[in-house]
Parts: C-alpha cells; sequence; structure tokens
C-alpha cells in the first residue's frame, strides 16, 4: 500500500505538471491563435475568372489555381479517398487523434526521426492556414492547439470543406476542384476511381507525387489509397483491382478555356486592377462577365484574321520560314498526292531528314493563331504533302496553294504560279491554316499587316466585340483602343453634321472642282484631290458623302469655320487635342483610335445621344452574388433617373466599387443628346447611299443617273437595305477604315502597317483566284485588285462580321423624326421639281430646310461660296 500510495503521488504530480506545462504553454502560444472572426469568415484565394456575357470563360488570371468546392458538390468516393487516406476517425475526434498522436511519439521514441506527425485532418488544415511545414515541435503545439481551437467554432463539416478547397495538391492547384482541372481538364464529377485516388494522394508530398512528375511514385501512393479505401469498405477488391491497373492518364491542363479572347480578357483585367489592385483582383475570387457575347466576339476575330490573310495572300507569297534541307523539286510524275498517302509513313517520309528530325526542327516553332509550322515532304504537280508538328501528315491540294505568287514588294507581284513546284520544294518549312470560308487546308504565311475590330450597341455603349490585331502571343499592343491613326474619309460624317447645323441639307450643291488655295506664309499651294482624282462639278451633298468627295468636304469646312467645325466635333467625343485646326482636317489627318471612331459613330447610328463604352456587364464575388451590375446611360427619348440618386451606378472612378446590391437596378438614365435627331438621320440616310448603288439604271447616257457608292460591296453581299457606313483611306494608303451600322449595332474596322511610313501598296490580278472564289464573298477577299482601300482592305473584315452577327435576323428601320420631311427634287440642282422621271428623287429635309425653288434653267451658283472659297487658277498662281 505504501508503494502504491507513492505511485499515486508521482501520477498526480507529473498530471499535474504536465497541464501547468501545457496550460502554460497554451498561454505562450496563444497570441498566434487565429480569432474567431477569421476561422468563420476564411476567404481562399481563388482566381479572377472572365467570361462572356453568356457564360463561356476566355480567360482566368491569378497564381493559385482554385475552383471552390461545396461538401455537396464534392463526390462521395473523394470524401472517403480524404477520409480513408488522411484522417479516417475524423468525425470521431475533438481535432487531435490520440491514437494517431501515439502513434507518432512511438514512432519517435523507436527510431530517433520525425517520420509520422500524427495531424489529423483539422491539424493539416490549421497547419495550412497558419503555419509552415517546418518540423520542430513549437510549431506542433501550435498546431495542436490551433486544431483544437478549429473544433470549437467550425463544424466537421465545415472543416471538411475548408480542406477540401485549401490543401496545396502541386502544379499551382489549390483545392481538389483545381486539381481535377490542372490534372485531368475534367469537373471534379467526370473523374474514375483511378483519377480520384490519385489526387487524394497528393497532399502528403504534392511535388514528388503528382502523375506529371513523377507518374511512377504517383502509381504507387494510388494504390495505398486504393488499399485504404478498401480496408473501410469504401471499394469492393473488384473495384481496388481495376483502379490499381489503370494507366496513368494524367497531362497538364490550363484553364478550361471555351473562347480564346486575349485582347478583351486583357482590357478587362487592367481595369480590374485599376480598381481593385493587383493583388486583390487576382486572388479574390471575381467572376467577370463581358458585355460581348462569345458569338460576335469569335465572329469579328475570324473575319480579322480572314482579312488580314486575304491582304496578305493577294500580294503574294514571301516564301518558307526557312529551307532545311535543299533538294530538287520531287515531281511524282505529274501525279497528285492523296490523303490516304499521307496514312502511311514508309510512303511519304523524306528520303533526307527522318521523322524525328523533322519533328524536332517543327517544335522549335510556335503556332501563331490558326498558323500550323509544317515541313514539305512531298511535291506533286499541283498538291504537297507536309509533316504537322502535332506528327501528322497532310495533303495540301491546289485550291490551297494557287495564291501563292511570289511577292515582290507591297505594290508589285509575281506571276501566277501553274504547279506546286513554282511555290515550294521538299525540306521547306512553312505554315499552314484551315480555311473555314473555303472549307480546305492551305499554305499560310504569317501576316505582316496588321487590324483592329470594334463593334458597339450604339444604345448604351456595351462593346459586343473587340480585335486588337492579329495575335495578343505575338504583340499584347492594342490597336482598337491604343492606336492613334489618321482616320481619313472616316471623319467626313461628322464633317457634313457640322454642315447641316450650319445652313445645308442634303441636298445642297456644292462645287466638285479642284481647289488651288495660294498660302503667301508657305509659299505653296494648298491643292487637296478627289481620290481617284475625278471630278463631278456642281453635286449634291448626299451624293459627295457617297462617292467620299474630299474638295467638297473641304469645302463644307471653309463655309463652317475652323473654330464651329472643332466644337461640333468634340459633341461625338473626340478629345481636343487631337482634332488638327487646319484645313486637313476636313480630310481626316486628325489621329483616333478605332474605340474613338466607332463611340462617335454611335451617336449617329442612336439618334444623337453620346454614349460611353464600357467592356464590364457585372462583376460577381466566388459564390456568384453579384458586386456590381452595369447601367449605363441609354439613348432614348423617355428613360428616367432613378428616384434615388444614390442607387444610380455612374461609370465614375468608383462606378465598380464592390458594393452589394439587394436588387438590379430596372431603369437606366437617359444619355445626353449632343445632336439633333433630324441631324443624325439626314447624316445616316447620306452614310446608306455609301453602301450600296444609287440611282436608276439606264442605257441612255443622258437618263441614266446609276452610280456607286464607295462601301457599295456591303449592301451587295449582304443584301439588305438597312446599313449605312463610310469607307476611310488615308494619303498614299497607310491607313485603311470602315465603320458602319445596322439595327442595333455599330462596328470600325481598320487595317494598316505598325510601321506607319509603310504603304498598303496595290494588288495586281491573281486569275488563279478570280476564278475560284466563293460566291457568297466573290467581291471581297484574296482576288481583289487595284490600290489597296478603305473598302478593299478595311471593309471586308466589317461584311464578315455583320454576316454573322446579323444572320437571319429581319430588316429594320427606326421610325423617322417627326422633324423631318420629303419633298421631290431635282438630281442635279436640289430645287423642287414636278418631273417624276429619271431626273427627279424624294428626299428628306429638316422641316423649314425644303427648298422652296423649283428647277429652272439658269445657271447654278454655290449660294455658300465667298471669294476666298472660289476655286483659284494655276496660272494666277505661277
Amino acid at each position: 500500500m505504501k508503494y502504491i500510495k507513492h505511485l499515486f503521488i508521482i501520477i498526480f504530480l507529473g498530471l499535474t505538471v504536465g497541464a501547468s506545462a501545457v496550460i502554460g504553454t497554451y498561454f505562450y502560444i496563444k497570441p498566434d491563435l487565429p480569432s474567431v472572426d477569421v476561422l468563420k469568415d476564411v476567404r481562399l484565394q481563388t482566381p479572377m475568372r472572365i467570361f462572356t456575357s453568356d457564360g463561356k470563360l476566355i480567360s482566368q488570371y491569378g497564381v493559385k489555381r482554385r475552383i471552390p468546392l461545396t461538401l455537396e458538390d464534392a463526390p462521395e468516393q473523394l470524401i472517403q479517398a480524404v477520409l480513408a487516406t488522411e484522417d479516417s476517425r475524423f468525425y470521431e475526434h475533438p481535432g487531435i487523434d490520440p491514437i494517431g498522436m501515439t502513434r507518432a511519439v512511438m514512432n519517435l521514441i523507436l527510431t530517433g526521426e520525425k517520420g509520422q506527425g500524427g495531424s489529423t485532418l483539422t491539424m493539416q488544415l490549421a497547419r495550412g492556414f497558419f503555419l509552415t511545414r517546418e518540423k520542430t515541435y513549437i510549431r506542433k503545439l501550435r498546431e495542436i492547439f490551433i486544431a483544437w481551437h478549429m473544433e470549437q467554432v467550425l463544424s466537421k463539416d465545415e472543416i471538411l470543406e475548408l480542406y477540401l478547397n485549401k490543401v496545396e495538391l502541386g502544379h499551382r492547384a489549390f483545392g481538389f476542384g483545381a486539381a481535377a482541372q490542372v490534372y485531368y481538364g475534367k469537373d471534379i464529377n467526370e473523374l474514375t476511381l483511378a483519377q480520384i485516388a490519385t489526387i487524394a494522394g497528393l497532399p502528403k508530398a504534392p511535388s514528388t507525387l503528382n502523375p506529371i512528375s513523377r507518374p511512377e511514385r504517383s502509381i504507387d501512393r494510388r494504390r495505398v489509397v486504393l488499399a485504404r479505401m478498401l480496408d473501410e469498405n469504401y471499394i469492393t477488391p473488384q473495384q481496388y483491382r481495376e483502379a490499381a491497373d489503370a494507366p496513368v492518364t494524367a497531362s497538364k491542363h490550363g484553364a478550361e478555356i471555351e473562347l480564346d479572347a486575349p485582347y478583351l480578357a486583357d482590357l478587362i483585367y487592367n481595369e480590374m486592377v485599376e480598381l481593385y489592385g493587383k493583388e486583390e483582383a487576382e486572388t479574390g475570387g471575381y467572376r467577370i462577365y463581358a458585355t460581348a457575347s462569345s458569338e460576335l466576339q469569335y465572329a469579328a476575330q475570324q473575319a480579322v484574321r480572314q482579312n488580314l490573310h486575304d491582304y496578305d495572300e493577294r500580294h503574294g507569297f514571301r516564301g518558307p520560314i526557312k529551307q532545311l534541307w535543299d533538294a530538287p523539286s520531287a515531281s511524282l510524275d505529274g501525279a497528285s498526292l492523296t490523303n490516304e498517302q499521307s496514312k502511311s509513313n514508309d510512303t511519304i517520309a523524306s528520303p533526307v531528314w527522318s521523322h524525328a528530325d523533322m519533328l524536332n526542327a517543327l517544335a522549335d516553332i510556335d503556332e501563331v493563331g490558326p498558323l500550323i509550322p509544317a515541313v514539305v515532304t512531298r511535291v506533286s504537280e499541283r498538291s504537297i504533302m507536309v509533316l504537322e508538328k502535332s506528327g501528322d501528315y497532310r495533303v495540301i491540294d491546289w485550291d490551297g496553294l494557287m495564291w501563292a505568287r511570289p511577292y515582290i514588294s507591297d505594290s508589285k507581284q509575281g506571276k501566277d504560279p501553274k504547279s506546286a513546284g513554282e511555290i515550294v520544294s521538299e525540306g521547306a518549312l512553312i505554315y499552314v491554316r484551315f480555311n473555314e470560308q473555303k472549307d480546305i487546308w492551305q499554305l499560310a504565311q504569317k501576316p505582316e499587316v496588321s487590324g483592329a475590330f470594334v463593334a458597339l450597341n450604339p444604345t448604351n455603349g456595351a462593346v459586343e466585340a473587340v480585335v486588337g490585331g492579329y495575335s495578343f502571343y505575338e504583340s499584347q499592343f492594342n490597336r482598337a483602343t491604343q492606336a492613334k491613326r489618321q482616320v481619313g474619309s472616316n471623319i467626313k460624317p461628322f464633317i457634313y453634321s457640322a454642315a447641316l447645323e450650319h445652313g445645308y441639307t442634303i441636298a445642297s450643291v456644292i462645287n466638285d472642282a479642284p481647289i488651288n488655295q495660294w498660302d503667301a506664309r508657305s509659299g505653296v499651294a494648298w491643292r487637296p484631290q478627289n481620290s481617284p482624282p475625278q471630278y463631278d462639278g456642281p453635286i449634291r451633298m448626299r451624293v459627295a458623302l457617297g462617292k467620299s468627295k474630299n474638295v467638297v468636304s473641304v469645302r463644307l469646312l471653309r463655309a463652317v469655320g475652323i473654330d464651329n467645325m472643332v466644337e461640333h466635333l468634340m459633341q461625338f467625343g473626340f478629345e481636343k487635342d487631337d482634332i488638327p485646326r487646319d484645313e486637313t482636317l476636313s480630310l481626316g489627318s486628325g489621329s483616333h483610335t478605332p474605340l474613338e471612331i466607332v463611340t462617335a459613330m454611335s451617336t449617329i447610328a442612336n439618334g444623337g445621344y453620346a454614349i460611353t463604352p464600357y467592356f464590364i456587364q457585372r462583376i460577381e464575388d466566388e459564390f456568384g452574388d453579384v458586386l456590381w451590375q452595369a447601367n449605363p446611360p441609354t439613348a432614348c427619348d423617355t428613360c428616367q433617373l432613378f428616384a434615388d440618386a444614390s442607387a444610380q451606378q455612374s461609370r465614375s472612378d468608383d462606378a465598380f466599387a464592390p458594393v452589394a446590391m439587394e436588387e438590379p437596378p430596372q431603369l437606366s438614365p437617359p444619355a445626353q443628346r449632343v445632336i439633333s435627331a433630324e441631324n443624325a438621320f439626314l447624316v445616316k440616310e447620306m452614310m446608306r447611299t455609301a453602301v450600296r448603288g444609287n440611282g436608276r439604271w439606264s442605257d441612255d447616257k443622258e437618263r441614266n443617273t446609276y452610280w456607286l457608292g464607295t462601301g457599295w460591296r456591303a449592301r451587295n453581299i449582304l443584301q439588305r437595305t438597312d446599313l449605312a457606313g463610310k469607307t476611310g483611306t488615308t494619303n498614299d494608303s497607310r491607313d485603311a477604315w470602315f465603320s458602319g451600322f445596322a439595327p442595333g449595332l455599330v462596328a470600325t474596322s481598320w487595317v494598316g502597317f505598325d510601321n506607319m511610313s509603310r504603304m498598303l501598296g496595290r494588288a495586281s490580278r491573281n486569275q488563279n483566284l478570280i476564278n475560284e472564289n466563293p460566291e457568297k464573298f466573290n467581291w471581297i477577299g484574296n482576288a481583289m485588285i487595284g490600290s489597296e482601300d478603305g473598302a478593299k482592305a478595311a471593309q471586308p473584315a466589317w461584311i464578315r462580321f455583320m454576316d454573322k452577327a446579323l444572320g437571319e435576323l429581319p430588316e429594320s428601320h427606326p421610325p423617322i423624326p417627326e422633324g423631318i420631311v420629303t419633298v421631290r427634287i431635282d438630281r442635279k440642282s436640289g430645287k423642287l421639281t414636278k418631273r417624276t422621271d429619271n431626273s427627279s428623287m424624294f428626299e428628306y429635309f429638316a422641316t423649314g430646310t425644303e427648298p422652296t425653288v423649283f428647277e429652272d434653267n439658269t445657271d447654278w451658283i454655290d449660294p455658300f461660296a465667298t471669294e476666298d472659297t472660289q476655286q483659284v487658277k494655276e496660272e494666277d498662281i505661277f
């Protein structure tokens, strides 16, 4: 009894000392314990994801990949695999597992090594959130106390859900939702048992057990997980054998991008960084929905790329990327290669380079957009066979080769090729691409010319599509929003709008005749010319804009005055500093971005209202709750302001502040009217003239009044009457533009070289292409000839986009403003007439501006001409 008494005293003292040590240690590390608020409001670092308006993922930003899972969304086998492997008594212990801790202590005593930590799932979570992986006793004690503390404030299900989303699983994947995407490119619920077991085994050592870096070790770890699941009766022996023997199917996957639209994504990313800061934007889990739909954005990207290829191809083939080996053109006695031959490597392997050698050479060449590197392995009379970077062989038929006449310069091309051997030889390293328009594979090259495209909803400024160049990965410079280029005749609709405000009508007659204006200060004459240099004499404003008469634009500027013109242009959103204060302004010498041009055109399209373009439709948090909803000013006469001004979300500096909204706003604030509805309607009417054939055709030259607007191809191809637009070409064709609109959509297309000194040049006839052009697009594409201008270089992208955007939508014509009247006028003089033949037509006028005098035989006099605007003859100067 004496010894028993001493034993109890020793045990009691030991327990007292131990308890005191534990309590002392607790108070020592208590300052490091997380607060209840922190644990209740754990925010996972989740990447920012950007979607189109219809929910297609276009980009993801952030170093850590995480796709949050709720416990209800997690597959049952995943939960079973995690619990069986990491913590089989998770729902039984209070955060610390005595059995596991005892096993870890015994292992330490027996081996002297800290091999087993005895960590529960809660302890792992505590370490992941608040501690490091260093193996020290003080860190372990902190881990124990934090785990116990977490169990007091969180339920078991909450802890398990946090673990599923927090744990690091290699290759920047955090959480099992992200791991499923990174390793298998699938949703977590699409994984097989073998795949689930593989990622469930990663928490122990994600860098050395993952199936990409260490596939052999991942197989061993997978068997361990499956064995634990079998021990816990979660799976059957047959399931175990099938999953354990399954092959490794993992490979690294990027974000599940559904539409690659990097220029649009980059604009939104930069706006989010500006509003929230880089770290918060990239880790806050924001889900941003763009204003652009996937359908229109894709249509714009395809239109721009096809347009740049068309320009590039009609100017000739610049040759292969390089020549891998020198070999005579290998003609197969005039025979054509077939795709059946491409199935046999023995038939087509190069006699000079091996299959592996060619693939090694191709590995150094990156794909650029749709361009795929390939090596020419055989050349036939009118076809070639190529080895693609993927290792597949492909036959390119004559339809995909015949465009490739030699490039000599931007304005000169060589002879049309007659055979494949004139274009390439064996050993040529080239690009190939799939031409969706023709449904063929063809020889290709990287376009040296650049392009941009922007489409807006003119009612509220929502950007429906934006393309900043051929390839974002080649050049991140966004030409749609950053490139200020001379706009040429794209400025003329705004010049004519100002003229309407200063007494002109669209039936006013202006002298289309050469101008020779002596400038005493410079000692030279100002001689603006039409392009082409053709002059029609007295001409109505409608016809002058439709034919894009330069000298008429100059005369209108003179009549309105430069100061008045500058003020008027500023109403459309043009910056004052970007507007030249001389007569070249009327010809488009000012430099503006495509986004600025399309925004200004929206004012004409929407009936006279100023709108502001925006790219973000709404912002959500990681749980799908709306933080911000766009509510832009809208172009309409009946819009009402919010009764509560504080509820209005404007496009101010703090417009995107993350303010919770109970309900999205139902009413939009009205946009500011900057020109009258009548003015906008009349300019739109003149722009309709520019995209169609006009007048009446007659074999009798005296009765023939038919003429074509500079953008006539739009009506010819799209077969719609509700289109309006304007071409634009600068001096020496350095910039080509087309801007126009259809119901509910306005778009601007630009083409030019990044090197502003390089001209777009001209293309000569390629009879090969003229013979085979597709019927629907037989007026645009790589078969066009002549000097490059807005109609040939830029408008085709606009037409292709509108063809997809409008589809089968019926034509729609907005109502005519109440302040517009129509009267019958004489086509030549613009005066009233009683004739009903080809010499007359009905014309629109703002009420009170319609002509009151009938046409007679008196000589025509420009009513707005003054002495300083009269033509100065060349003999008077010299």
